[in-house]
């Protein structure tokens, strides 16, 4: 028996599931997940002594790497000032001002704890804001594990919000209403069926919760236009794509303007934070200045702010890091595409700048209904094949793959070698 799986059977007993988030759960692909020991560079080690490629990067945050001097050092120094105040600090500020000044459409943010949190805060303030209640959101698109967003993942337009888990009551969702990604005439079609009630539409501007599903061209502009007729707001949830496809996130890699912006994980550098941000006349409506009541004790917890403010200020000091991302996103993902024609299998490869994802599937992957066309047996058995050659990827057909500014040519080419050789054996 492996330590990892010792401590699987250790972590069963003490935690649900054996794993601390479902996305860390090996049950779909048959495996007991990887413990990990420690990580450096583009490459992380179990605690049995393994080495993987890591296409994880900690689900988005590690974009210059694991275990970056330039992070490590930050929160080595702020550490030796002390861990937590619950008091205001100058490091707050410098971030606050850091991002508000080099991000047109944020004019003022809020920092909090996670990506989920500062979902739950933005939908709060929208209806505070508008004096509406109904959230407008899209099939496939996951925006954390707040109750009102935990709503069946259908293929149509659904009028009313159905939970999709266990204890949360059918009120919680009643406000939200369910599109279809990429079709703007469902989401016309529910503005309609509720006239004037609508405070907002949440969007992950490139859907990356259904494996990653790229907007259709004329599709962010087409919600800009729509949530201006019907006077909501829009949302755009960067939890994900926040800092990663550009500094200025899908926002200023697609020119369009939300109203109100959720970040995550490249924010943090690794450490537990999350923000919210947009315009000043809505930001001005949260507490203490104004009605909208949010709190966090850890909030602008000042190690955080130290690891994040660092990884920031190096991603726009070195613009060309984007570059290097998208380079190395069109070798592993183009490469890839050459190797798939080559083997047989239906397939399809979705992929933008450092994000990508491969479907078992001969549709076209554009929204929730199509990604679930893919053959999930068939990615499990891809899976399991390439982590036994040491590339560790997600372990779910519906997540996505992350490049990092560690992610070397050479690296690259032996992933694609060993791909290669796996794909051959399906």
């Amino acid at each position: 028996m492996t330590k990892s799986q010792s401590l699987f059977e250790r972590a069963v007993q003490r935690i649900p599931g054996g794993v601390n988030s479902p996305v860390r759960a090996y049950g779909s692909v048959d495996e007991t997940p990887r413990f990990i020991d420690r990580a450096d560079g583009c490459q992380i080690y179990d605690v049995d002594g393994n080495a993987y490629v890591d296409y994880i990067d900690s689900w988005g945050p590690m974009i210059l790497g694991h275990n970056h001097p330039l992070i490590r050092e930050a929160v080595v120094k702020a550490s030796e000032k002390g861990l937590s105040f619950g008091c205001a600090t100058e490091r707050e500020v410098e971030m606050a001002e850091f991002i508000c000044e080099r991000i047109p459409h944020v004019e003022m943010i809020r920092m909090v704890n996670s990506g989920t949190e500062a979902v739950m805060s933005a939908l709060r303030l929208a209806r505070g804001f508008t004096g509406k209640s109904k959230i407008i959101k899209f099939a496939g698109c996951y925006h954390g594990h707040t109750d009102s967003m935990l709503v069946s993942a259908g293929s149509g337009v659904m009028t009313s919000g159905v939970p999709d888990s266990a204890g949360v009551p059918e009120g919680c969702t009643r406000d939200t209403m369910t599109a279809v990604y990429n079709d703007l005439k469902s989401v016309k079609a529910l503005f309609e069926s509720a006239p004037g009630e609508v405070a907002a539409v949440i969007v992950e501007p490139v859907a990356a919760n259904m494996g990653v599903v790229l907007p259709d061209k004329d599709f962010l502009k087409g919600l800009r236009t729509l949530c201006d007729e019907n006077k909501a707001l829009l949302i755009f949830d960067e939890v994900i794509t926040g800092f990663r496809l550009a500094f200025g996130g899908a926002a200023a890699y697609f020119g369009i303007t939300p109203d109100l912006v959720t970040y995550g994980k490249i924010i943090g550098a690794g450490m537990p934070v999350g923000a919210y941000g947009g315009k000043k006349e809505i930001m001005d409506m949260i507490a203490p200045a104004g009605p909208v009541y949010q709190a966090g004790t850890l909030s602008g917890n000042p190690i955080a702010m130290a690891a994040g403010l660092a990884q920031l200020t190096y991603l726009y000091e070195h613009p060309e890091v984007y570059t290097h991302l998208t380079e190395k996103g069109q070798l592993l993902f183009g490469g890839m595409q050459d190797l798939l024609k080559k083997n047989g299998l239906p397939w399809q490869l979705n992929h933008i700048a450092s994000l990508g994802s491969l479907f078992f599937t001969d549709q076209p992957v554009r929204d929730y209904t199509s990604a679930k066309t893919s053959d999930t047996a068939k990615f499990s058995d891809y899976f399991v094949g390439m982590l036994r050659k040491g590339i560790h990827l997600a372990p779910s057909q519906f997540e996505a793959m992350f490049l990092s500014e560690a992610h070397t040519e050479d690296v690259i080419g032996e992933t694609l070698e060993k791909a290669g050789q796996v794909l051959l054996s399906l």
